[in-house]
């Protein structure tokens, strides 16, 4: 054998030592350390974490000043993206990923009753989180800025315009029994709004106790007038 051959060899050896060393650098127990789908991933999450912020804390937040759903809208929309991108690695269709999407959605929390509005929050926000995750070559990256700004942009409209002047209820105990008959209701909201000092839009009687002479009164009022008046929970 020639000494080119042998030299020929030696290099092919050297290579598929290389490759072999190559492979064992680029896995580690079956999974790749790293790969251009990375990329993807890091500017989706950034771009999600954007819109949900704005959603979140700039548009939910400065109308409600709830802080303990703030947890809970970051968690599950993140934890919603993580795993339909990841689910996406796995060829999972679309059927799939609007169908984690629905279990999300329908999360109810036995200890503490949602209102509709933070429902309907935490629905857009995983809804989001899923086109975000999910959004392959088919759908461009206008198309789903697009959805993401349609959805502020009706966000902002539907709380700082069409609905800024929304009604705020709240329910009292109410002592003066008497008032709370049909023909006494100019009587009754004539006290009320002095003792409270606010406009009062519209008031109902509930549950009545005539052994303690008191009544529960919903009384509806506008929210902007009297910030430190929290709505009720249901």
């Amino acid at each position: 054998m020639s000494l080119a051959a042998i030299s020929d060899t030696l290099k092919v050896e050297v290579i598929e030592k290389a490759k072999e060393k190559e492979e064992l650098v680029d896995t580690l127990f079956g999974l790749e350390l790293f790969n251009e789908d990375f990329y993807s991933l890091l500017l989706r999450f950034i771009f999600n974490m954007i819109v949900l912020t704005i959603i979140i804390r700039f548009i939910y937040y400065p109308k409600t000043l709830r802080k303990d759903y703030l947890f809970t809208y970051y968690m599950i929309s993140i934890t919603s993206f993580v795993l339909c991108f990841a689910l996406k690695k796995l060829d999972i269709d679309t059927g799939m990923g609007l169908g984690l999407f629905a279990i999300f959605g329908i999360i109810r929390y036995r200890t503490n009753t949602m209102r509709i509005k933070e429902m309907t929050y935490l629905f857009v926000s995983i809804g989001l989180s899923v086109v975000n995750a999910l959004s392959g070559g088919q759908v461009s990256y206008a198309e789903v800025s697009f959805i993401n700004v349609i959805v502020i942009l009706v966000l902002l409209f539907l709380e700082y315009v069409w609905f800024q002047k929304t009604d705020a209820t709240k329910v009292i105990m109410y002592e003066k029994i008497e008032n709370i008959k049909p023909e006494n209701y100019d009587l009754l909201v004539a006290d009320l709004e002095k003792r409270l000092g606010l406009k009062i839009v519209k008031a109902q009687v509930g549950k009545v106790d005539f052994l303690k002479d008191t009544a529960q009164v919903k009384i509806f009022f506008k929210q902007s007038e009297q910030e430190q008046f929290f709505p009720e929970e249901s």
